[in-house]
C-alpha cells in the first residue's frame, strides 16, 4: 500500500476527552473515531490490526476442531425467556419491538441462540462432541461507556460453545480452549495472566479469565507470588479475617448520638473521632427482589459476587432510597442492624467477635455507639468483603497483592443451565434422552488490541507486536525529489512485497521528521529509511520497539528484514 492513497488522519496532540493511553493513541493515530458514547467507527489502520487478531483467533480455533458459524445479532425475546435470563440480565440488554410489537434484543452473548440451534439439530450421542464458534458484533447498554474501546456499547467477540455427553467431555473441551486461548494471546504478543473467576449471569461451575495487567484496567486481580494463587477480585478468597484492629474501650450499653448531615463512614468517623475500622458499614440490598442488610467493617468493601453466592441470588442490587425508607424508616446513611426489623442480616467475618462499634441508628441524623455483634443484633457471618493488599493467602500464609488488569478473554463451564432450561436432549447409548453438558468461551477482539497498546506504548506512540501491527514495515524515502532515493524506495517496496513482508510505502510529500513521527505513532515495527547513503548502496533499518538502527546493503535488506521479523514474531509457548 502507498501512504499517499490512504486515509490515516493522525493528530499531534492528545484529545481532551481521552484519559487512558490506548484511547489517546487510537484517536491520535487515526485508528478510530467516536460516533457517540460507546460507539466507534474503525478506520483503515484499526481494521487491519483487528483483522490480523481475528485471523490468529480463527487459526487457533480451527486447530482444535471448532466449526465457524454465524448467528444473527438480533434475537427474539422468546429464547431468552426460555433460559430465564430475559429478566435476570437487567438494564445491560438493548431491547426493542418490531412493527408487530414482538419483543427482541440485541445479542450480548449467544448461549440461548446456539442452544436453540442444537435443539433442532442434535439427536444422538454419536453427534457429540461439538465445538461451534463465531466472530461477531455484540451489544451491551453500558451505563458509563469510557476508556475508548475498553468499555463500549458495540464490540466484537469471538464466542464459542461446546456440547458434550458428560463432565469428562466438558473438562476436555475446557482444556482445549484454555490452551487455544494461551496460544492466541501469546501470538498477539500479550503479557497476560489466567485467573480464577466468577461465572456471574452466565452460570456454571467453573470459569477462568485471561487478564492483561495494566494501570488502565477496570478489573482487579488478587495474586500471591509465593503460591501462584490468582483470582479476580470478585472471587478472590484470602484468610477468613484480616489483621485484627483494636475495639473501642469500655463496657457501656448502646448510646444514640446525633450526627446531623453525616452520612458516609468517612464523615461520621471524622465527626466522632473513631477510625473507620471501628464502624459497621450497613448496606441495604435487594437479592432477587428480597431485602437484606450486608454488614462490613467500615474500611472494607462489599463483594457483591460473594454476597450473591452466599444468598444464592441471581441478581443483587443496592436498594432504592424509597425502599430503604419503607423497610427501615431512615435514609441510607443512617441505617444499621440494631432494630432492623425483618431484614436478613449478613455480616462479614471481620465483624465476628468485635465490640463497641458504631453504626446507623435507623433514625435520620443519628448513629449508635457501643454496638456489639451477637449481643445487640444477630447475623449470619460469611466472607463478604473484597480482598485487600496485606491479606494473607490461604495456601501459603504469605501476603497477597492487587493488580489492575484488562479482561481479554473468559471461559466458562456452563454445565446444564441452558440445555436443561431450554429442553435440549440427545439420546445416549441406551436410547435415553439426556441433556448435553455445555461450555462457553469468549474473547474481546478490541480488548486484545487495547491491551497490546497499553502494554507497548511510549512517549511517541504505540509499539505494536509485529503479529497485529497494521503493517510490519514501512519504506520511507527521505527526499522524494531525489530521483535516486525515490526509485530505490520503489524497488525496495516491490522486493519486500515479493518477499511476503506486509509493507507500506510512505510516498507522501512530507518532511522526513513528519514521516518518522507518524510511523512511530501508528506502531509500525520496522522502518527502512532511504536517504543520502543510497549512493553507497546503503539504507537504514530501524526497529520501533528498541529504537536501534543499522545500515544495511540494499541487496540484503529483504533477507535481513524477513529474518528479523521472524525473530520478533510472537509465538505460542508450550503450556499445560
Amino acid at each position: 500500500m502507498r501512504w499517499s492513497q490512504l486515509h490515516v488522519p493522525t493528530l499531534r496532540d492528545d484529545p481532551a476527552e481521552a484519559e487512558v493511553v490506548s484511547h489517546k493513541l487510537l484517536l491520535r493515530a487515526g485508528y478510530i473515531r467516536q460516533l457517540s458514547a460507546g460507539l466507534y467507527c474503525y478506520l483503515y489502520l484499526a481494521k487491519r490490526s483487528l483483522n490480523k487478531i481475528e485471523r490468529i483467533i480463527r487459526q487457533e480455533m480451527d486447530a482444535i476442531g471448532a466449526q465457524e458459524i454465524y448467528t444473527p445479532e438480533l434475537h427474539p425475546a422468546d429464547v431468552w425467556k426460555e433460559s430465564g435470563r430475559w429478566q435476570a440480565i437487567g438494564g445491560d440488554m438493548f431491547r426493542l419491538k418490531d412493527r408487530w410489537g414482538r419483543e427482541h434484543c440485541l445479542g450480548m452473548t449467544e448461549e440461548e441462540v446456539v442452544t436453540f440451534i442444537a435443539r433442532g439439530e442434535l439427536r444422538s450421542y454419536k453427534q457429540l462432541p461439538q465445538i461451534w464458534y463465531q466472530i461477531q458484533a455484540k451489544f451491551r447498554d453500558e451505563p458509563r461507556p469510557k476508556s475508548g474501546l475498553m468499555r463500549v456499547r458495540r464490540f466484537t467477540m469471538k464466542d464459542s460453545y461446546t456440547f458434550d455427553m458428560d463432565a469428562a467431555g466438558l473438562d476436555a473441551a475446557y482444556k482445549k480452549h484454555y490452551r487455544a486461548y494461551c496460544r492466541i494471546f501469546d501470538r498477539c504478543g500479550l503479557d497476560y495472566l489466567a485467573v480464577d473467576a466468577h461465572s456471574g449471569a452466565m452460570g456454571g461451575s467453573e470459569s477462568c479469565e485471561f487478564m492483561v495487567p495494566s494501570p488502565a484496567g477496570e478489573d482487579w486481580i488478587v495474586e500471591c507470588p509465593a503460591s501462584g494463587y490468582r483470582a479476580n477480585l470478585e472471587k478472590a478468597v484470602t484468610t477468613a479475617k484480616p489483621p485484627a484492629v483494636p475495639d473501642p474501650a469500655g463496657d457501656a450499653g448502646l448510646e444514640e448520638f446525633q450526627t446531623p448531615g453525616k452520612k458516609t463512614i468517612e464523615e461520621v468517623s471524622e465527626f466522632d473521632g473513631c477510625p473507620p475500622s471501628s464502624h459497621i458499614k450497613a448496606m441495604v440490598m435487594a437479592a432477587d427482589g428480597k431485602p437484606l442488610m450486608a454488614l462490613l467493617r467500615g474500611d472494607h468493601q462489599l463483594s457483591e459476587t460473594k454476597l450473591a453466592v452466599e444468598t444464592g441470588a441471581t441478581r443483587i442490587r443496592s436498594a432504592h432510597a424509597e425502599e430503604i425508607d419503607q423497610w427501615l424508616g431512615a435514609g441510607a446513611g443512617y441505617v444499621g442492624p440494631v432494630g432492623a426489623g425483618d431484614l436478613t442480616l449478613l455480616a462479614d467475618s471481620a465483624l465476628e467477635g468485635r465490640r463497641n462499634l458504631i453504626t446507623g441508628a435507623n433514625r435520620d441524623g443519628y448513629h449508635l455507639r457501643n454496638v456489639t455483634p451477637g449481643r445487640d443484633f444477630q447475623a449470619r457471618f460469611a466472607d463478604l468483603r473484597e480482598a485487600e493488599d496485606g491479606d494473607f493467602d490461604i495456601a501459603s500464609g504469605e501476603p497477597v497483592r492487587r493488580l489492575k488488569a484488562i479482561e481479554v478473554g473468559h471461559i466458562f463451564k456452563l454445565g446444564y443451565k441452558y440445555s436443561a432450561s431450554m429442553g435440549l436432549k440427545v439420546l445416549d447409548e441406551n436410547g435415553k434422552g439426556v441433556n448435553p453438558i455445555m461450555g462457553s468461551y469468549g474473547i474481546g477482539v478490541e480488548r486484545v488490541l487495547t491491551g497490546a497498546i497499553e502494554q507497548n506504548a511510549d512517549s511517541v506512540g504505540m509499539s505494536l507486536p509485529v503479529s497485529i501491527a497494521p503493517f510490519e514495515a514501512v519504506v520511507t524515502p527521505v527526499n522524494l525529489k531525489n530521483s535516486a532515493q525515490r526509485e530505490a524506495a520503489e524497488r525496495l517496496y516491490r522486493q519486500l512485497e515479493t518477499a511476503g513482508v506486509d509493507v507500506l510505502l510512505d510516498d507522501r510529500a512530507e518532511r522526513a521528521g513528519v514521516k518518522f513521527k507518524d510511523a512511530d505513532l501508528i506502531g509500525i515495527p520496522f522502518r527502512v529509511t532511504v536517504g543520502r547513503k543510497i549512493g553507497d548502496g546503503l539504507v537504514e533499518l530501524t526497529e520501533r520497539r528498541t529504537r536501534e538502527s543499522r545500515d544495511a546493503a540494499v541487496g540484503e535488506i529483504a533477507k535481513l528484514l524477513t529474518q528479523r521479523i521472524g525473530e520478533v514474531m510472537p509465538v505460542a509457548e508450550s503450556r499445560n
